[in-house]
């Protein structure tokens, strides 16, 4: 029910999903009524592997958080997150409000032991693979402490996901010189070069797309002004290549000649395919959408869900914060 557009993006996007992912199956949570027209929009009256779970109220994008913890408590938002909590869901998929999905999810499913905020992670794009950067929204003001738990969180997704043993985190700063930054910057990277994490240093928003270290640690605010702006690039860039290439009958058709590799272009550039951050940190897995995303944007997002299950990313990452707290525990009694 959330995002800018609701169930005329959300189902169409849950319809497109199962048809492409027999082995899965999808939860479309809110009000009944707004949920069946569109399936019956799209002749999907008795989808398989599809079904519909009421919520008689909605998360506006505009609602305070406190409506959504307090007041909002048959929500579509909490329903699929309760689903989640009782293990009738493996995973919460929400375009919804970013505000009030945190704070639900945080109360609703709680944390992991030893972290204080759960942070959006996500993979950017570069030319050899990606980085993952966070946080990118949950968190618009952060604590030292904070960005050295975001960078752990982000070691033991990386180390999980990607099987790396020791992966490399820079610190998104002004620039490389240790002296750069402001104090909540400067004292983080004193907390990472002090740390048992394989900490490169400073980095600059170019490296992000350089590939320069596997993860990148930001406050929120920082990663998401990165996220969008990212995304704007790419579309401009996306719409300036077409509008030349339709500029002139010659144009065009060189146009129809390279079509196969602007078509594997397009799709390298499009920011809806890489929709989808996780909240990493709690004891549940929650994927956020833009709140902007199409249907097929929503879509990638169901597929972030779905591979992170498959990889059984939640259960890794709680595993490998557990013996990261452990092996920081014991770190303390040596010192002692």
């Amino acid at each position: 029910m959330g995002g800018d557009y609701g169930p005329p993006v959300t189902v169409p996007a849950a319809l497109r999903f199962v048809h492409t992912h027999l082995d899965a199956e999808l939860i479309l949570v809110g009000q009944p009524e707004a949920i069946h027209r569109q399936l019956e929009k799209y002749k999907a009256l008795n989808p398989k592997s599809l079904s519909v779970h009421a919520a008689s109220e909605v998360v506006t994008m505009d609602d305070p958080i406190e409506v959504a913890l307090r007041k909002k408590k048959d929500s579509s938002m909490r329903v699929a997150l309760s689903l989640v909590k009782s293990g009738q869901a493996h995973a919460c998929i929400s375009a919804g409000n970013t505000g009030a999905l945190m704070a639900v999810s945080r109360y609703m499913l709680k944390t992991l032991a030893g972290v204080e905020r759960p942070a959006f992670a996500s993979v950017m794009p570069h030319l050899a693979g990606g980085t993952t950067m966070l946080d990118l929204g949950a968190n618009v003001d952060c604590s030292p402490r904070d960005l050295l738990r975001f960078a752990e969180m982000g070691h033991a997704l990386v180390s999980a996901v990607e099987s790396k043993e020791k992966p490399t985190i820079g610190l998104l700063n002004v620039g490389e010189e240790m002296t750069k930054g402001n104090e909540i910057v400067k004292q983080a990277a004193e907390r990472l070069r002090a740390s048992t994490l394989n900490f490169y240093g400073n980095v600059e928003g170019n490296d992000i797309y350089k590939g320069t270290t596997d993860i990148i640690v930001c406050d929120g605010f920082a990663g998401n002004v990165a996220l969008k702006t990212s995304e704007g690039l790419a579309k401009m860039l996306g719409d300036m290549i077409w509008q030349e290439f339709s500029r002139t009958t010659l144009s065009k058709m060189m146009a129809a000649l390279a079509w196969p590799v602007l078509r594997r272009l397009k799709h390298r550039v499009d920011h809806r395919c890489y929709n989808g951050a996780a909240l990493l940190g709690l004891r549940g897995l929650v994927i956020k959408s833009h709140g902007s995303a199409d249907a097929c944007a929503f879509e990638w997002a169901i597929k972030r869900g779905y591979d992170a299950i498959k990889n059984g990313i939640q259960e890794r990452l709680a595993r490998a914060i557990e013996e990261n707290n452990g092996n920081d525990t014991a770190r303390v009694l040596n010192a002692s």
